[in-house]
């Protein structure tokens, strides 16, 4: 039986995969089982931020799986530590909980805040504020944290405890905080499944000065912009702003799965022994590709991002088929005249794989792309959006 074959028969049918069977790669370059070669700008979903087979990042997971590929959280290791430490000194945060995935690292952000109203104020102070088009995972607490309708059907019934503001409408916000006595808000700062919207920075500061005010916790779910993408580290550390709880996963481990939710000033000591946990969390072959990824972020891959982010703009903006060009750093939706799916065909047949987000086009490609790669694709996106 063909890959395909074996994949429809035994795999679960969750996801609509494109007709391509990923064999290898290198770089921004993905080969098929039939030799053909596409330009990668999806990442695996920001995932790959160094793209496929880093020669770097594989020789330090290689190291770490000859000498301990997993323990459990009973016993200290050196990979975990240091990369906590790492995270810490790069954001300023405090201590960090290890998870696998995005949607646990929010998990534990939305556990964090209730416990610590709990503790500080009681009962009564456990409501979450969300913004609509948002997306925070798909665990059945996650998805009722995420503010599209389309999440909340099916899987019911849902944690309680969220609502809902329109982004940008920082009087909605603060409505909805005081009227539900909520202990946190929690927003991307790029909202990415919910069609690549950047945030308005006045929004983002006003929301951060109430809650700063007011003891409600700021949470942002860096889970998607983090780990270089947008052209910071992480997306917050270019608005100005001081969150409580910062989540990310995604780009953090390279191509292995880990979650990372980083505590403040105000959260670090909520979390006590037993109160929460994971037994693959701070796995020390993740951590240690996690920790060969982040310390290569350094100002100058983040001004070459930058970099290419304008070039990405200024080539499509305006360019036939295209209508908006949005997003931050190399994280960019495209809003076109013809249905993105079928721009993303067309893309495939010519060698350049994109995605969706919504109805737009996604580009989400390596950090460290060259700039004959990402000409190619832009002109191969251009002439396929006409």
């Amino acid at each position: 039986m063909s890959i395909t074959s074996l994949d429809n028969t035994y795999v679960a049918s969750t996801y609509g995969r494109f007709q391509v069977e990923l064999d290898h790669g290198k770089g921004a370059k993905l080969f098929d089982t039939n030799g053909k070669e596409y330009i990668d700008m999806g990442t695996g979903i920001a995932v790959n931020v160094f793209g496929v087979c880093d020669n770097e990042w594989n020789s330090a997971v290689k190291a770490q799986l000859d000498k301990l590929a997993h323990t459990s959280n009973l016993y200290y290791t050196e990979p975990c530590a240091k990369l906590a430490e790492l995270l810490c000194s790069k954001t300023g945060m405090k201590k960090v909980f290890f998870s696998n995935s995005g949607a646990e690292a929010n998990e534990c952000a939305i556990k964090t805040a209730r416990r610590y109203s709990f503790n500080k104020y009681g009962e009564g102070r456990s409501t979450i504020v969300t913004l609509k088009q948002s997306f925070h995972g798909r665990t059945v607490t996650t998805l009722a944290a995420t503010g599209q309708d389309s999440f909340h059907t099916e899987f019911g019934p849902f944690t309680e405890g969220f609502v809902y503001a329109e982004a940008n409408n920082t009087a909605e916000a603060i409505r909805l905080i005081e009227e539900n006595n909520a202990c946190a808000i929690m927003m991307e700062l790029v909202q990415g499944e919910g069609g690549v919207m950047k945030l308005d920075e006045n929004f983002v500061t006003d929301i951060a000065d109430y809650c700063n005010k007011n003891d409600v916790l700021l949470v942002i779910d860096e889970v998607q912009t983090g780990n270089g993408r947008t052209g910071s580290l992480y997306a917050f550390q270019q608005f100005g702003i001081t969150p409580d709880i910062v989540t990310t996963a995604k780009g953090l481990g390279g191509g292995l799965p880990i979650g990372a939710t980083m505590l403040g000033a105000k959260t670090e000591n909520v979390l006590t022994p037993g109160s929460h946990g994971s037994t693959f969390g701070g796995n020390p072959v993740c951590c240690a590709g996690a920790y060969n990824i982040i310390s290569r972020i350094d100002d100058k891959l983040l001004a070459d991002v930058k970099a290419k982010s304008e070039y990405i703009f200024s080539e499509l903006s305006g360019a036939k088929g295209i209508k908006t060009v949005s997003g931050m750093g190399l994280m960019v939706g495209l809003e076109t005249e013809k249905d993105a799916k079928g721009i993303v065909t067309l893309c495939r047949e010519k060698g350049v794989l994109v995605l969706t987000a919504k109805t737009k086009v996604r580009l989400l490609p390596p950090l460290n792309i060259t700039a004959e790669e990402l000409e190619t694709a832009v002109n191969v996106i251009k002439e396929c959006a006409k």
